[in-house]
């Protein structure tokens, strides 16, 4: 019929869910009664059965097509006898039944992998197969497992993968360098963070000069050299295959899931010092303003110099005189190159009037258990910025040099606001009294010009929070629109190819450009094209085929970088839930992050931890939330709270289940008192350790009542266990054994 859609469900922790259509239309609301049939990621087909209160298409399931078969992650718990899995990911929504003959070697409280076996209905709860034991939850390491899994993040190579990469040779062979530009007498050097254990790019610059007298033009020969991973890795073989299936290298606190073997990512992809590398090289000529003049991309062979990093980069820089810049005395000159170019791109940047905020990156830094022992500030330091400008540059050439080609290619895409964004941020930036405002065709430089603008208000972080959100999501796409936030027309990503595949495609891409050829990503081959260095007459035909297989690569790409940065973030948040239920009841200064119709964000200013203060701590009155100002705002006392404002909290709870850390406001008179910590509360005044013994105690209560209505309802037979479900997630939670089960520790799960 002509309502009934197809789609993905995306379940809710809160119990409901939303079927993804996938066509850019809006997504169908599944009430909870809808859900008990279907879980998280199943295929179905629902029909619209009205608008709920909130305007919302509302769906009732006609079909499902397809249940997910991947394992789900999740504690093992038991109640009264009944063996269950409460799911890491809340988005699941409902806890899977095990028979006991099915719980493998698994005992209570551990977090292991289930099969089901059998699916949800509108009467049973899902059953399933214990399939792998991860352990206990405390086990260190033990939160990137779960996210690994839980995200569907692939982990381990095929033995076909394995085998192959074991078969590569240690080093180049002659056979490696043939049709290879010699650049190993070049001095150049890999610039890197100090944790960095891969090294895909390597710079050099030296200055050069055109004609003489008035009419000489001069600039700088900026080499751009990227580890040549398509040498070794050919469409279609194993490393491919995995390649593409993890699109990405996926990067936690002390753990990087990559995506090529350590072979590979560490050994000859490599650019390490001293040892000769396959490169792929983008060789610029960069004048005075910082325009590329000129460049040429070609097959090489280098041998790096020196693996710096950027702090010795950036204290050379601040002192040529110093003990840094003495110990790299022979790069010093090409450093000083490399900086000089730089500024030039930088002066290119600010004409074209690319956004560039400044905003503050954290880093944790966890001790040998893996559990946070500090999280400090990522300070950008020039280093960081000329290497960045360096690459930009070399990804503008790539883009240019396959757009002239005319041949199909995954570009980056970076759209600019949507018109609710556009008109969100007009009505926010007339409300906060800034003098500017965007047009109803925004460009990068309008951007610019108000962050440049704003940069000594006192909320300015407010306003640049808004213009960043105001912003799309960049993907790929082998439709080229153009990068709004840096100002290019065309832009695609060159020059890192060990842990991104969209870099990799296009380095088979500029090689087959190179050879003549065109490079068909349907069948992995090369086909006959123009001739070396000549630009097609008119575009070539892509095929239907060919069109399909590079959008299907895009979106591929595309989501698994989202999920990428999913997986990251869960293992982030647990860890900092872990970090501050240490703290609970401290009392710490902070700066509002986000306002929402139901609280506000807080991130403190010591830890760099962001929590919650739900609107119900803010006091006893009624708050509005005003979405043009991005704040809240007290009816009786006018009382606002908006994003940048100054505020001290105190952590009331930590909900490791939910990642999930909340903090109570400290009124004006409380705040001038000590610090919570190591002090006995005023009278009337309660303290947050005792609020959590609070919850415990009413927990323990709940869980007597709903224990006593399941054994009624077991005594009349029914072994559904669906009582049992909330009382072993509450004893769970709080760090209490489930009655009539073995103690279970606090169970991490999704967001």
């Amino acid at each position: 019929m002509l309502n009934d859609i197809e789609g993905i469900v995306l379940g809710h922790r809160d119990g409901h869910g939303f079927v993804q259509r996938g066509n850019g239309e809006p997504d169908i609301y599944l009430p909870p009664q809808e859900m008990r049939a279907v879980l998280h990621r199943d295929r179905v087909v629902v029909r619209v059965a009205r608008m709920d209160r909130k305007g919302r298409p509302e769906g009732r399931v006609i079909d499902i097509l397809e249940r997910r078969k991947t394992p789900i992650i999740g504690r093992l718990l038991q109640e009264n006898g009944i063996w269950l899995v409460a799911p890491e990911d809340r988005r699941y929504g409902q806890d899977i039944l095990i028979p006991k003959n099915a719980i493998a070697n698994a005992i209570a409280g551990q977090v292991v992998a289930v099969e089901l076996t059998e699916p949800a209905s509108m009467y049973s709860q899902p059953v399933g197969r214990v399939t792998e034991v991860l352990g206990q939850i405390d086990d260190p390491g033990m939160e990137i497992e779960i996210a690994v899994r839980k995200y569907e993040v692939p982990h381990r190579f095929s033995a076909e993968t394995l085998a192959q990469a074991a078969g590569l040779p240690d080093k180049l062979r002659a056979v490696d360098l043939k049709q290879r530009i010699d650049l190993r007498d070049v001095p150049m050097v890999t610039i890197d963070g100090e944790d960095a254990r891969d090294f895909d790019d390597a710079v050099y610059c030296e200055p050069y000069q055109s004609g003489r007298g008035r009419t000489a033009v001069r600039g700088w020969r900026l080499i751009v050299a990227i580890a040549d991973v398509s040498h070794y890795v050919k469409p279609g073989e194993p490393l491919d295959v995995d390649a593409y299936e993890r699109a990405t290298s996926v990067y936690f606190p002390r753990r990087v899931i990559p995506m090529l073997p350590e072979k590979l990512s560490n050994g000859l992809c490599s650019l390490n010092p001293e040892v000769d590398r396959l490169t792929m090289a983008c060789d610029m000529l960069v004048d005075e303003q910082g325009d590329v003049t000129a460049y040429q991309f070609y097959p090489a062979v280098i041998c790096s110099q020196a693996r710096l990093t950027y702090t010795e980069v950036a204290a050379a820089l601040g002192n040529t005189r110093g003990p840094e810049a003495a110990k790299r005395a022979a790069v010093l000159p090409h450093l000083l190159h490399l900086h000089e170019v730089y500024r030039a791109l930088l002066k290119s940047r600010q004409r074209r009037g690319a956004v560039d905020f400044e905003t503050t990156e954290t880093q944790i830094v966890c001790d040998e258990n893996g559990r946070i022992e500090k999280i400090v500030p990522r300070l950008r330091t020039e280093a960081h910025r000329l290497i960045e400008e360096s690459m930009l540059a070399a990804n503008v050439c790539a883009a240019d040099f396959i757009a002239q080609a005319q041949h199909p290619c995954l570009f980056r895409v970076h759209d600019g606001p949507t018109p609710e964004k556009r008109l969100t941020l007009q009505n926010y930036l007339k409300s906060v009294g800034v003098g500017m405002t965007i047009s109803e065709d925004p460009t990068p430089a309008e951007y610019q010009a108000i962050a440049t603008a704003t940069k000594d208000r006192i909320d300015a972080a407010q306003i640049h929070a808004m213009l960043l959100r105001s912003m799309q999501q960049a993907l790929y796409t082998p439709d080229n629109g153009g990068h709004f936030g840096l100002a290019y027309e065309a832009y695609t990503h060159f020059t890192s190819p060990i842990r991104r595949y969209p870099d990799l495609l296009v380095h088979r891409v500029i090689k087959a450009v190179l050879q003549g050829k065109r490079f068909q990503l349907s069948s992995g081959s090369l086909v006959a094209g123009a001739k070396p260095g000549t630009p097609p007459a008119k575009p070539p035909r892509v095929s239907a085929t060919e069109q399909a297989a590079w959008e299907g690569a895009g979106a591929h790409c595309s989501a698994n970088e989202r999920r990428a940065d999913e997986a990251s973030r869960d293992v982030e948040a647990w860890l900092k839930c872990r970090y501050m239920r240490e703290r609970l009841g401290e009392e710490f200064s902070g700066t509002v992050s986000a306002v929402t119709s139901f609280g506000v964000f807080v991130t403190l200013d010591a830890l760099y931890v962001d929590g919650l203060v739900h609107i119900t701590e803010l006091g006893g009155e009624y708050f509005r939330f005003d979405e043009a100002r991005q704040e809240l705002r007290g009816e009786r006392t006018g009382v606002r709270y908006a994003i940048g404002a100054r505020v001290r909290i105190q952590v009331s709870r930590v909900d490791l289940d939910g990642r999930r850390i909340d903090f109570r406001m400290i009124r004006e008179n409380e705040a001038d008192r000590p610090p919570a910590k190591g002090r006995s509360p005023a009278r009337g005044e309660p303290k947050a350790v005792d609020e959590l013994a609070e919850v415990q105690a009413a927990d323990r209560a709940q869980r007597r009542v709903t224990s006593a209505a399941k054994s009624a309802r077991a005594s009349k037979g029914s072994a559904r266990g669906t009582a049992g479900r909330g009382t072993a997630r509450k004893a769970a939670s709080a760090g209490k054994p489930a009655k009539g089960g073995k103690p279970a520790k606090s169970r991490a799960s999704g967001a």
